[in-house]
């Protein structure tokens, strides 16, 4: 095994929502959930075992897409409610002192100014950790909470997102890197030569600028971004410095780097300089037979509530799962929101869907830490890299100290992650290795 190094991030599923709520191990007060707490757990855990990054997923929205009705959302906290991840973001900021903070801001509900200053703000107080996590949004009912009928198409959500993007750059590189001199004697705080207004005049978008805040210690806070669709891996190829994928299968997940990496030098970029990261959930127990046995009631609780997983479908894909038969073979779907989702679901069957879960198809990744460890290892070694997203929609401090004390010393004793952090900012994170 040639031990490739790899990278560690963490996907916040359902953001800064309820998590883990009916379970045993969800905590003792399931409504401290509006409080930062666990989520600070989590990132200070996941200081301590050097992971790149922390995501904070969002929507802005209470689903009604399963049975055009928000109750089952509602009963079970499916993917809501949800309170603002930029609220959240700076306690983690502040209980933490190396790992990146990505905050999830949509480019059809934020205007550019907006997001370039609130962005800004967040790499000058997180010393250069901040990232955006950069989405177009997907469900009509968030659309329609600002305003709109519906959501864009798709196609089209992706073109307003490049003009979206190019003016916050330019808002981002307003400022010179060297244009606040703070010089008492002079009396100069900034030097106004190095201020530039950018007059940006779009189709979809205007702003005369300068940003309102000097540039930041990264200048670019790191752009987080998932684009699975044919159209979103050529914008996450054009902008994106991280990649959330989804893949089922190692050809898949070999693909779908090669993919990128080929349509970012086309771009006139370095491959090298875009991280994909694969969403896995790993099951690590002290044996064996005890990761299987938790993984087997992960799927009877899945059958028993089958309501709770195929309203979550529901909302990604905009696609009311409930009019299918549980064992009906699904057509070819077509979605205006996760087109990704999607195209994974077709073809297979909701309880198949609700089964599988994060699951692959190659490598299930459930047993002891070392046993899991090797087969992550393997799996990087196969696609090229660059690594994983771990991700866990019941999220519990269990859970968070089975990754952070057992897969993870498991992972550093093969030398395949890092032990320490050699850099501060979340782009030099990155861009170690």
């Amino acid at each position: 095994m040639s031990k490739t190094p790899f990278h560690l991030a963490w996907f916040i599923s359902k953001g800064y929502g309820p998590k883990a709520w009916r379970t045993p191990w969800g905590g003792p007060n399931p409504a401290s959930w509006v409080k930062p707490d666990l989520f600070v757990t989590l990132s200070q855990q996941l200081e301590r075992a050097c992971f790149d990054y922390v995501m904070i997923e969002d929507s802005s929205n209470i689903p009604y897409t399963y049975q055009n009705s928000h109750e089952t959302y509602l009963r079970y906290a499916v993917d809501s409610p949800k309170l603002d991840p930029s609220v959240l973001a700076p306690f983690l900021i502040q209980a933490t002192s190396r790992i990146g903070i990505v905050t999830t801001l949509s480019t059809t509900e934020y205007n550019p100014f907006l997001l370039a200053r609130l962005t800004n703000t967040l790499d000058h107080v997180s010393d250069g950790r901040a990232g955006w996590n950069l989405v177009t949004g997907s469900n009509d009912g968030g659309a329609q909470n600002f305003g709109l009928e519906r959501q864009f198409p798709h196609d089209q959500r992706y073109e307003m997102a490049d003009e979206f993007v190019e003016l916050v750059h330019k808002l981002w590189d307003s400022w010179e890197p060297d244009a606040m001199v703070i010089d008492r004697e002079n009396e100069i705080f900034a030097d106004p030569t190095k201020v530039h207004p950018v007059h940006f005049e779009g189709k979809y978008f205007r702003s005369r600028g300068p940003l309102s805040a000097p540039r930041s210690p990264q200048g670019r806070p790191v752009i987080c971004q998932a684009g699975g669709s044919a159209r979103g891996r050529s914008f996450a190829a054009r902008w994106a410095e991280t990649i959330i994928a989804s893949a089922g299968s190692i050809p898949a997940m070999k693909a779908f780097r090669d993919d990128i990496r080929a349509q970012a030098r086309a771009f006139g970029r370095n491959p090298d300089h875009i991280k994909v990261l694969f969403m896995i959930s790993p099951l690590v127990d002290e044996f064996e037979a005890t990761a299987q046995a938790r993984r087997e009631a992960q799927i009877a609780e899945a059958n028993a509530h089958p309501d709770f997983h195929l309203a979550s479908f529901s909302r990604l894909t905009g696609i009311d799962f409930s009019k299918f038969g549980m064992d009906e073979m699904l057509p070819e779907l077509q979605s205006n929101g996760h087109q990704t989702i999607a195209a994974q679901c077709s073809g297979k069957t909701p309880r198949q869907l609700l089964e599988a879960g994060r699951a692959l198809k190659d490598v299930k990744l459930i047993g002891t830490p070392d046993t899991v460890a090797h087969e992550m290892s393997a799996l990087i070694d196969e696609v090229g890299g660059d690594g994983f997203l771990i991700m866990y929609p019941e999220l519990t401090r269990r859970y968070i100290s089975e990754i952070a004390d057992g897969l993870v010393p498991a992972l550093q004793k093969m030398g395949v992650v890092r032990t320490h952090y050699e850099h501060a900012m979340l782009r030099d994170h990155l861009l170690e290795f």
